[in-house]
Order: C-alpha cells, then structure tokens, then sequence
C-alpha cells in the first residue's frame, strides 16, 4: 500500500503573465502611496518636525536624516516606478525595498500592518524574475520569457494567504465576536456616512454582524480566490470588503493595494489580456520570445532556502506571543508583526516623575516639551515605547547636571471599551529597567478583565 505524500514540483513552469501585471500593478501602487504620503506632508510631521524618535529594538542608529529624508522618499519614488515598468528590475526591488524598509525603521511610531506587509512582499519579489516578461529590460534586450516557475507565482499567493489567514484567525477572540469590540466603538461615529450612516451605524446587530462576516471573509477568501470556480464572487467580495472598510476607517492605500494583490489569483488569459489591452498604447518592436526562463541550479539552490526560511518565519512569528504571560492587548508582547489587524481599541494617559533616589525630590515632565502629539498617544499605552521614553528622559535630565535619578510612570489605559485602569507600576525605576530584552514585561500591572478564546 503507498503512501501519498505532498510534493511541489520547482521546476514546472506557467505563464509569466500574472508576475508581469503583478509587478507592474506593485509598483504603480507604492509609486502613488509615497506621492500620497509626500503630499500630505507626512513626511514633515511625522520625520521632522519630533525631536525624538522611537526606534525599533536594536536598532536605535537608523534615525531621519533631516532634509535628506526628502531624497530618500525620492529614491523610493523612482524606484517603485523602475520596479512597474520591469527596467533594471533587480537593482530597482532591492533599491525599492532597502529605502522602504529604512523609511520603516526611522521611527516605530509610524507602524502598521499593510507597511510590514509592503516590507517583506517587495523582499520576496527580489527572488522573483518578474521582469522576464513585459518590461523595459525585455524589451530593451529585444528578448522575453513566456514562462516562468509556478512557484514563483504561487509564492505570493501563500505571502497573501497567510496575512488573510492570520488576520482571521487573530479575529477569533471573545471581545472581537461576542463584545463586538472595537467596531462596537468606532462605526457609531460613522453617522454622517451617506446612505449607510445614521440609524443603521448605532446598531448593535450591525456592529456583529459586522464583527463576524470580518472574521468569515478572513479565514475563507484565500481558499475562495484559490478555488477555480468560486474565484470571481470571491475577488467581488474582496473589492466590496475593502471599498467598505476604506469608507469606514482612514486606513490609506491598504484596502487597494489588497485589491490590486488578489488578482495574481486568476488565471494566465486574464493577465494576458492586461497586457494585451496595455500593448495596444505601446510602440511596437519585435521581441524575441523563448519558451521559458529558468533558474541555474546554483541560483536555485540559493533562492529555495532563503525562500523556505522566509515562509517558516511568516508562519511562526505570530504564534511568539506565546512565549510571554501577560494578556496580548495589555502587554503587547507579540503583537506586532503579526497581522492582528484593527483589534483593539487603546487609550491611554501617561505621565511621569524624575525623581531625586537621594532626597526623594521629584519633578513632572511635559511629554509635550519631547514628543509630538501622535507620538505622545501611541507612547500612552504601549509598554514598549513608555520603557524607551523613560530612558530618553534620564539621559536627557542626566546631561542637563541632575544626578542620581530616576523616571517613574503614572499611567491609565482603557482597552475596548472598559474602564480605565492603572497600567505600570509607578513605584518602578523605569530608568533601571534594561531596554535590551526578550525578557516579558514584569512592571505591568496585571489586566483586570479576561480576553477569552485565542486563535492565534
């Protein structure tokens, strides 16, 4: 009797198509996010305007670089345009993704999801040959690839169905399906929404019917827009999902730029005739075509480890919560990085006290003198970022002449609707507590209520 097993051929080929539009859809959308972004004067107020930036753990050298943060939102920009058009491609991605990433790492303050995202998608495309078909490399070298490795296709299709996947499954838990939190809280201010606003926006079957039909459309779309036949009703259902929750939240290029990803999902003849319908407008030039671009062994032998380890990691790193005992929305030990996607409802007031260890003399600060009011609201609640502060501060009282100090917090958060409750323990030296650590948090107050159920 034989056993089956599961086996992926790395050597079979398909139509180069898909990569082709989905490298030129890519970059066209981070070309119009970064115009977004400069246009909003983002780049000004959140890069630098604040005195002080929050940074990511070990990586406190990566720092704006004043004025010439402008050129690197330049080199982004241009960049994205290189990687759309498939010219010099391999030099543009990685171009494209070390710019990104630094703009990424410059201040934690700025994080969300669909930026982490951005991140390690414009990463696995640098392993990708998108530009083999219908790009400016091809057609300047007057030679072009009809096919390519399936799994280079199918690759970001996994990237896709793991953030859909994962974001459903962080959905699964008792505040997001039996509170209806934090939709409970947000969509009645949606009132002056036309059409959909009003009444229907303070209701509270709406709010969970809202709660769950998220959760359902997670966890299914990637096995619907898989599936042949279901695959239309599913990319409809997609552009309804994300037009909807653009119209509901300021949640920028996001739910486009999903819109835009799903369709690496259809088949070759819908790409072709994208690229059909584009080459109408463009000048014509023979090109000859082979049959199919394949990667040397040496290459390969590279490129499916690195692969490999990239998808483990995207797999496990959600799952590291559970290396810490604290409740994930309190602490937030684990949070990021892993697709937990407009879950909580946080506020918070932090405040804090440098004091004299030797005469017991102490002194408030005003977080407005240091921060930025949107750097002082994400501060407010995240333990993380209230440890980093603490230490900015008793650096920057120690070299003003103060000795011996110490930096205590008083803080109160509010977590999806409950009340606010005391948060850090303001009898801890902040300023003593190591920045450096996997360690879980021992200076959080533990939560008072109960967050049941856990997907991941």
């Amino acid at each position: 009797m034989s056993k089956n097993k599961i086996t992926y051929k790395f050597t079979q080929q398909t139509s180069a198509a898909p990569l082709a539009v989905f490298r030129l859809f890519f970059g066209v959308m981070m070309f119009a996010s970064i115009i977004r972004f400069w246009a909003n004067g983002w780049i000004e107020k959140l890069y630098l305007q604040p005195k002080f930036h929050f940074s990511y753990f070990g990586l406190d050298f990566i720092k704006p670089i004043g004025n010439y943060t402008y050129i690197l939102f330049i080199i982004c920009a241009i960049s994205a345009l290189m990687v759309a058009v498939g010219y010099k491609y391999r030099f543009a991605i990685v171009t494209f993704f070390l710019s990104f990433l630094y703009i990424e790492l410059m201040d934690k303050t700025t994080y969300l999801n669909h930026y982490y995202f951005i991140t390690i998608l414009s990463f696995l495309l640098i392993f990708l040959p998108a530009n083999a078909y219908f790009s400016l490399d091809s057609f300047q070298k007057k030679k072009q690839y009809l096919k390519v490795s399936t799994w280079t296709i199918d690759s970001i299709k996994i990237l896709l169905s793991i953030v859909y996947f994962y974001a459903g499954l962080a959905k699964i838990n008792s505040d997001w399906l039996f509170r209806a939190m934090p939709l409970k809280i947000w969509l009645p201010s949606k009132y002056d929404l036309p059409f959909i606003g009003g009444n229907l926006m303070q209701q509270n079957w709406f709010h969970f019917a809202m709660s769950w039909s998220g959760l359902i459309y997670d966890l299914a779309i990637p096995f619907l827009l898989l599936y042949k036949r279901t695959r239309y009703i599913a990319f409809l259902f997609v552009i309804i999902f994300h037009v909807f929750t653009r119209v509901l939240f300021p949640i920028g290029m996001f739910p486009f730029i999903m819109i835009v990803s799903a369709l690496i999902f259809f088949d070759a003849p819908f790409h072709q005739k994208i690229i059909n319908f584009i080459n109408n407008y463009l000048p014509k030039k023979n090109i000859q075509s082979f049959d199919k671009y394949s990667f040397s062994k040496v290459k390969l032998a590279f490129t499916k480890p690195v692969l490999i380890v990239f998808f483990v990691l995207q797999i496990l790193i959600p799952w590291r919560y559970l290396l810490y005992p604290g409740e994930l929305f309190w602490t937030e030990e684990g949070y990021r990085y892993s697709w937990r996607v407009m879950l909580m409802e946080k506020a918070g007031n932090t405040t804090f006290r440098i004091k004299d260890l030797n005469t017991g003399n102490y002194f408030r600060v005003e977080n407005s003198d240091f921060l930025t009011s949107f750097q002082e609201k994400q501060m407010s609640y995240q333990p993380d970022f209230i440890l980093e502060y603490a230490h900015f501060l008793g650096n920057h009282f120690t070299e003003q002449g103060y000795k011996n100090i110490g930096v205590f917090a008083n803080s109160y958060v509010a977590l999806n609707g409950r009340l606010s409750t005391k948060f850090v323990d303001e009898s801890v030296n902040l300023y003593r507590k190591d920045l450096a650590t996997f360690k879980p948090i021992d200076w959080i107050l533990p939560f008072q209520s109960n967050i049941k159920i856990k997907g991941i």
